[in-house]
């Protein structure tokens, strides 16, 4: 019996070779190249151009308006205060300064994650934010360079 079930699994491995040795050869290919380039390649780049648009449409909604849609490169120099309005950003590129904000509170470090305070040391290449237009800002201690989205005056 034992030798009867090794013939029959050694016959039906030989016949399932057999059968599907042919099966995604170059003679019999699951998938046509032509049906790939000519159907499912201009759908796939349809698929994903609508994908693109609609992301492209929605993102507009979620990016708040600001007064200025482009930072401005901003040069200064030693002891110029740089006070800005609210919803101001500001990114030091070059130089030093220190914070100036009020009893109210400083200047939102959103790349830290904190909020820096009157006299602090403004960190290179972190995006600030100043929330209220109550006289907060830079003071520079260095000639330096810094990037500005917003309203601001320099002093």
């Amino acid at each position: 019996m034992k030798k009867f079930v090794e013939i029959l699994v050694v016959c039906l491995v030989g016949l399932s070779v057999i059968a599907f040795a042919d099966a995604g050869s170059s003679n019999d290919p699951l998938i046509s190249l032509s049906y790939i380039e000519n159907t499912l390649k201009p759908q796939l780049e349809k698929y994903i151009d609508s994908k693109i648009g609609s992301m492209d449409n929605s993102y507009d909604d979620y990016v708040p308006s600001t007064s200025g849609d482009k930072f401005t490169v901003v040069n200064f120099s030693k002891g110029d205060r740089i006070i800005c309005e609210a919803g101001t950003e500001l990114i030091l590129r070059m130089g030093q300064g220190v914070i100036i904000a009020t009893p109210k509170g400083g200047l939102a470090d959103t790349t830290a994650g904190y909020d820096l305070p009157d006299g602090a040391l403004m960190p290179s290449n972190h995006l600030l934010i100043v929330p209220v237009a109550d006289g907060r800002g830079l003071l520079a201690t260095s000639d330096g360079i810094v990037m500005i989205k917003g309203g601001y005056s320099i002093e």
